[in-house]
């Protein structure tokens, strides 16, 4: 057995933190990484307090590299989730940054942002005529390539836009009464909407719209690869139209984003999934997202258990050795999946990091100091080596506080359980319950009394939660445990079928023995 371990790409802090993650899988052949080149940057960890000052944070060290003459081909953004990158490419529009998205289409140049957005198109502007026959027919309504031809003629004969001839062409028999009931139908909708966009918020009127449309169904049924994804990136789309103040000015900007077209040939920033990275290289390498449940991601862990954590662990590896000289991985506090706030909890990669290879800096608006979260990960020994932050005054702790006690934000500014909270403090369950990876919800997050009773399993904010059996546990006090999610502790109390476990690295938690196993 000949073992190729030398490595020609990265300096020697690199390699050791890369080394020492990817030893904490257990079905691999042994192989340690070596260079001969210079130990070169320790790997840098970086907390900010949501994704917003995360994707500030990557642009202003890119622009301090770039003007210390880095060149921009040599830098790379690896991501986990494609819907991560909308962030930086609105970021980077903003600064003038030129970028590539390697491995698939810009975000708003995918298939289903170019449908949401059309739809909304066609509400600010009835006499927009390529964004209607985009979705004249998506999701399919039975008006096929014969109807849109008809429309056509009947709008060049008339001089009229494509939607003026639908309503005029399904006052006729022209049409076959399916696809005439399809296209009056949709004319309905759509002055429906308009209507709609006077009283409404834009973001709850681009939801209704995709509803409404039976878009999201439409992907909802499919059973591709893919869907699951794009379903994700039109909840992004949703949240990205949060920061503006009507529809106007968020399709005002999605056309500056479109018309930042660059030569492939200029001086650019890749961004790309960590699965596109695989055999590049770069001298710089920005690792944003490693919290739980995005890195590793949940979905993989829930399907595929511990062979699932173990490939997560290996796109890790990959992607801390895509870096010749710098790798700077960061999480964020706070992000809104699925379209809810949550409160993150560092990866637990970050904590099998080695410590002699890794410095970790200081972040402003950080996350031990602002407090949210930290006391799942106290029991990290990042906590010890350094605060994740020491300043109050970033625009995204500014931004919580200015939204304290609405828009999905508590009374101290940290984001609520789900995104619309919990109205108050009566519940309509008084035993524990418990989420989908066995862990006791707060009584404070769950569904105030005044929700009305359900049969069968109780749903909080769309999650799917239980309550303990009640029988009696296999496991006793001292039993050594582990969790997919919050990963190896110690059963501290028993409580029929609940456990009391001092996790390593999320401190002490609640949960039902089911959801773990014994190590």
């Amino acid at each position: 057995m000949i073992r190729l371990e030398r490595n020609y790409r990265s300096t020697g802090h690199i390699l050791a933190a890369a080394s020492h993650l990817i030893a904490h899988n257990e079905g691999r052949l042994g192989k340690t990484l070596r260079t001969e080149d210079e130990p070169g940057e320790k790997v840098t960890v970086t907390g900010s307090w949501d994704s917003e000052e995360e994707a500030r944070a990557v642009g202003e060290e890119i622009e301090q590299l770039q003007r210390k003459g880095h060149e921009l081909d040599e830098i790379a953004i690896l991501v986990r989730a494609s819907y991560q990158m909308r962030e930086f490419e609105d970021r980077f529009v903003t600064l003038g940054l030129p970028y590539r998205v390697i491995g698939g289409p810009r975000f708003y140049e995918r298939a289903e942002i170019r449908d949401a957005l059309a739809y909304l198109r066609v509400i600010h502007s009835p006499s927009d005529d390529l964004a209607f026959e985009r979705i004249v027919n998506t999701p399919k309504r039975g008006l096929g390539d014969a109807t849109v031809q008809l429309l056509h003629n009947h709008a060049r004969k008339r001089r009229i836009p494509l939607s003026e001839a639908a309503r005029a062409v399904a006052l006729t028999d022209e049409l076959k009464p399916k696809a005439r009931n399809s296209l009056h139908g949709l004319i309905e909708s759509f002055d429906r909407w308009r209507a709609q966009k006077e009283t409404l918020p834009h973001t709850q009127l681009a939801e209704i719209v995709l509803d409404e449309s039976g878009y999201t169904e439409m992907w909802q049924k499919d059973r591709s690869a893919d869907a699951a994804g794009r379903l994700e990136n039109l909840k992004e789309l949703i949240r990205s139209m949060e920061e503006f103040e009507n529809l106007s000015g968020f399709l005002e900007h999605i056309s500056l984003v479109m018309d930042t077209d660059r030569s492939e040939a200029e001086d650019a920033v890749s961004i790309m999934t960590l699965h596109s990275a695989k055999g590049l290289e770069f001298d710089t390498v920005f690792l944003p997202g490693w919290e739980e449940g995005l890195f590793p991601s949940q979905r993989t862990l829930d399907d595929q258990g511990r062979a699932g954590l173990e490939e997560e662990r290996r796109l890790a590896h990959v992607g801390i050795t895509r870096a010749r000289r710098r790798c700077k991985i960061m999480f964020a506090t706070n992000r809104r999946t699925h379209g809810m706030w949550q409160t993150n909890i560092p990866s637990r990669f970050l904590d099998e990091l080695p410590e002699a290879h890794v410095e970790v800096t200081e972040s402003k608006g950080g996350f031990a100091q602002a407090g949210y979260g930290s006391g799942n990960y106290g029991a990290s020994r990042f906590d010890e080596m350094k605060s994740f932050g020491s300043s109050y005054g970033t625009p995204g702790w500014q931004r919580a506080q200015a939204n304290r006690g609405r828009g999905g934000f508590s009374e101290t500014g940290a984001p609520r359980y789900g995104e619309r909270g919990v109205g108050d403090d009566s519940l309509d369950h008084v035993d524990p319950i418990y989420d989908d990876d066995g862990l006791e919800v707060p009584a404070t997050s769950r569904r105030p009394a005044r929700a009305p009773k359900r049969r069968g399993p109780l749903t909080i904010e769309g999650e799917l939660v239980a309550k303990s059996t009640g029988t009696v546990s296999a496991f006793g006090v001292g039993d050594r445990v582990f969790h997919q999610k919050f990963g190896n502790g110690n059963v501290v109390a028993v409580d029929g079928n609940k456990l009391t476990i001092a996790f390593d690295r999320a401190g002490e938690k609640r949960v039902v023995d089911s959801f773990v196993e014994r190590v």
